[in-house]
């Protein structure tokens, strides 16, 4: 069976949980806790050379990076299509996913913070004040993007890749107490979508590691 190397609050391996259970897939969960340095191990950064969540593991090889994971996945599982198969579509749905996981989710994952505090001394204040900022900007255009083509979910009544990569990035804004009132779409879709068996299965205080 495939095993997904996971940790509860990792918003990249809540991506592919998701992801997963959307698709209804079977896999068997590796835990490795952040907070407790596991994914410096030896034996994990020989399968995940960066030492990052999450991995996905088969009996065609190991994989890293959520979007790189996801499309594997995709590829090889195409029902349900988690993506258009028209391009002007699947592209629209690919912006998003990427205004999450290259412009909005590196400038604030759990390596970035851990550097802000303990090699440049910023305090809680300041540190809080950069999240929420780099939330902001990013969410800024999405509520712009998203008020354009969402139904229940990102883009109409069908979830895609695009809801995979927000759901846990306004869980971890809603977690760092950033201020949403200005995005009533993104809200909209959030609460939606943790009405939805898949996502609620996917919620980090829902996995079996969850402290």
């Amino acid at each position: 069976m495939a095993t997904l190397h996971t940790y509860f609050r990792s918003s990249a391996a809540y991506r592919v949980r998701i992801f997963l259970a959307l698709k209804g897939l079977e896999y068997q969960k590796a835990f490795v806790n952040l907070r407790q340095g596991q994914q410096t191990a030896e034996d994990y950064q020989q399968i995940n050379a960066q030492g990052l969540i999450p991995t996905w593991e088969d009996d065609s090889g190991s994989y890293s990076q959520s979007l790189a994971i996801m499309l594997f996945i995709e590829d090889k599982y195409p029902t349900p299509a988690l993506l258009p198969s028209d391009p002007a579509k699947k592209a629209q749905v690919l912006s998003v996913v990427q205004h999450i996981a290259c412009d909005i989710h590196p400038l604030n994952n759990l390596r970035v913070l851990n550097y802000l505090k303990n090699k440049l001394h910023l305090g809680a204040a300041a540190v809080d004040d950069w999240y929420a900022h780099w939330i902001q900007l990013g969410f800024d255009a999405l509520e712009t993007i998203l008020s354009q083509t969402a139904g229940r979910y990102c883009f109409g009544d069908t979830p895609t890749f695009a809801d995979c990569f927000l759901i846990p990035q306004m869980y971890n804004a809603i977690r760092f107490n950033v201020d949403l009132s200005a995005y009533p779409t993104l809200r909209r879709i959030y609460e939606y979508a943790n009405t939805q068996p898949a996502f609620i299965a996917a919620m980090p205080e829902n996995q079996e590691d969850a402290v």
